[in-house]
């Protein structure tokens, strides 16, 4: 098998309806399947994958194992060269999935390639998790090309060119199904939510590249299983991001950035109580809290991690801070070298 297309499906019934037949339609192609790994849905999921989608292959897992062990688990039932990893909640085009193949098959240093994902919501516009290529810059913070901070540019064309970037988005990622698994897969105590970031540093660290390719296009809805307005995906960001940082960080580095984020955040916490977002506020303060507690877990992990890394700061590391581009320069784009793949 070339390619397996794995959607992740919680409770997502209305989401398959809407979604899933733009896949089934643009993906018939050679060596590639369609694949629905079923978190432990409670709803009529699975009987609407047998009656409406009987090409689709189900995986039906026995519990929500959440977004990162469930792909593991799943994961463990694909053996195709390359495994897609596609949200519930994409719709993708005609003649989406080429490219992105093409890609990896004409460049063994590439281990994942992401599209160029714009919003379903507004369709002329980036969406906020992936849009043209994911970064994050020298604090750690996640942007992307296409979107900083809570800015999301129209697409204008301005990012029609591929570019290494240092993470590809979850909404939509393909990757050597072999290197995925070399890695652990996405790590599962992150549970949802930079899971992917992480594991694309992981990729760089073992001297692989990560690339976005938007001569393929598809169309996310965002905020199907949380809203990106939602305390808890807040909690759930900024503990993952502390997580994130001292898994992949090495020494020195870890103590000033560490350092330097302590006071950052708590500025993050004082923005949202002037908005009155007191549910974000809590959010920011136990999730550094439960990233305390987590770390005595990780600590293994980042020994092993340091041990096998190749490349200890990865070349997409953007060696400034957005947050003082965005809010004191008030800069809301920013400008990244292009690298055109053959």
């Amino acid at each position: 098998m070339r390619c397996s297309i794995v959607i992740l499906n919680w409770n997502g019934s209305a989401l398959l309806k809407q979604y899933l037949p733009s896949v089934v339609e643009y993906s018939a192609l050679p060596s590639c399947e369609v694949v629905v790994a079923d978190n432990g849905s409670t709803d009529d999921s699975i009987a609407v994958l047998r009656k409406e989608f009987p090409s689709v292959r189900i995986i039906a897992l026995p519990k929500n194992y959440g977004f990162a062990e469930g792909y593991n688990q799943a994961l463990q039932q694909v053996d195709a060269d390359y495994t897609l990893l596609l949200n519930s909640d994409v719709r993708v085009t005609k003649d989406w999935l080429d490219p992105l193949l093409n890609c990896l098959d004409k460049n063994p240093d590439i281990a994942a390639v992401q599209p160029k994902i714009r919003s379903d919501r507004a369709p002329s516009s980036f969406e906020h998790a992936g849009a043209a290529g994911g970064f994050i810059d020298i604090l750690g913070y996640p942007f992307c090309r296409g979107r900083v901070m809570g800015y999301v540019e129209p697409d204008n064309g301005q990012y029609d060119t591929d570019i290494d970037c240092f993470w590809a988005t979850g909404a939509c990622m393909l990757i050597r199904t072999n290197i995925y698994k070399e890695l652990g897969g996405l790590d599962s105590n992150f549970f949802a939510h930079m899971e992917e970031i992480d594991l694309c540093w992981r990729i760089q660290s073992r001297g692989y590249r990560v690339v976005c390719r938007p001569q393929s296009v598809v169309y996310h809805l965002g905020g199907g299983s949380l809203d990106y307005s939602n305390p808890h995906k807040t909690y759930l960001n900024f503990r993952n991001n502390l997580l994130m940082l001292y898994k992949n960080l090495p020494k020195p580095q870890i103590y000033f950035i560490h350092l330097c984020r302590f006071f950052l955040d708590y500025v993050a916490a004082l923005y949202f109580l002037a908005q009155g977002k007191f549910g974000d506020v809590k959010a920011i303060f136990f999730g550094r809290i439960d990233f305390l507690k987590m770390r005595r877990l990780c600590r293994e992990t980042r020994r092993a991690n340091l041990g096998l890394m190749k490349v200890k700061r990865p070349k997409t590391i953007v060696r400034r801070s957005i947050t003082f581009d965005y809010y004191i320069l008030r800069k809301k784009t920013v400008a990244l070298k292009d690298r055109v793949m053959p």
